[in-house]
């Protein structure tokens, strides 16, 4: 099993200081948050690109990819009825593309739940029309550039568009391209009702990236949720993908936090 962080997490941190932490305390792969970097994927030079990527390779760490890509942006919005919107949202995606593989990264996560929830007027119907409009969109330059978008579902709490893991399903089934596939994220998937082993199971033909973390917003081992099943259903599956650690209460700190997941996460998966 490859393990990454997702690098948000080490706010204030300058960028060889999180890489040389990362690595040293044993994850190969870091997932970047675009908006630590710049206020737009535009504004982060092709000098600072390349200078990113080595430093991360200097320290043996892999770029893996992107999420929260729409995070701390304004004027895009994935399932609005403004069709100029919508272009200017595929069109920031692409951009984010780029700036992906520029970086070495594979896959992007596409959360962001403000920019994708129903607004006025617009039903279910409508917004899944209108994501794939913006997806369609996009697709050339995925194609282009070797890069996954990946669609997370997010429970109720956080959006009222995507909140299963089977919607997501519905729109990759649409859209049929080898670039689009389903992200999975056991927060996420702990508002569906369904055990995580068998929502991991329904969908591990289409499932590419996964989130690691607890319903009380910390790492895994940090909560009460059990990986134990987690990883059983990950392992007979035969999923090959990353396992990113990705927490929204910084509050043990970024180190231990860091460094309590990946502990818990090696013995529950050597474990089995």
């Amino acid at each position: 099993m490859k393990f990454a962080i997702c690098q948000e997490l080490f706010e204030g941190w300058d960028w060889e200081r999180q890489c040389e932490f990362i690595r040293q305390t044993g994850y190969q792969g870091i997932e970047v948050a675009p908006f630590t970097l710049a206020s737009a994927a535009t504004d982060v030079s092709p000098a600072r690109r390349a200078e990113l990527r080595r430093i991360a390779e200097a320290h043996e760490l892999q770029i893996i990819g992107l999420h929260w890509l729409l995070a701390k942006t304004t004027g895009f919005h994935l399932t609005t009825a403004d069709a100029a919107v919508r272009q200017k949202t595929a069109a920031y995606l692409c951009d984010l593309t780029d700036l992906c593989a520029d970086l070495g990264g594979t896959l992007m996560v596409l959360g962001s739940p403000q920019q994708r929830s129903l607004q006025p007027g617009v039903s279910q119907e409508q917004a899944v029309e209108n994501a794939l409009d913006v997806i369609r969109q996009v697709l050339p330059r995925l194609t282009e550039r070797g890069v996954d978008l990946l669609l997370e579902p997010l429970t109720t709490k956080e959006t009222d568009f995507m909140t299963s893991c089977d919607e997501a399903a519905k729109m990759i089934a649409t859209l049929n391209h080898p670039r689009v596939a389903l992200h999975q994220d056991v927060k996420a998937m702990s508002g569906e009702g369904t055990p995580y082993p068998d929502i991991i199971r329904n969908h591990s033909g289409i499932t590419r990236h996964f989130h690691a973390n607890d319903v009380n917003l910390r790492g895994p081992g940090m909560g009460d949720v059990d990986f134990t099943p987690i990883f059983d259903a990950l392992k007979s599956t035969g999923y090959n993908g990353w396992v990113s650690v990705e927490v929204f209460d910084y509050s043990p700190g970024a180190e231990k936090t860091a460094i309590d997941s990946l502990n818990y996460m090696k013995r529950i998966w050597n474990q089995r």
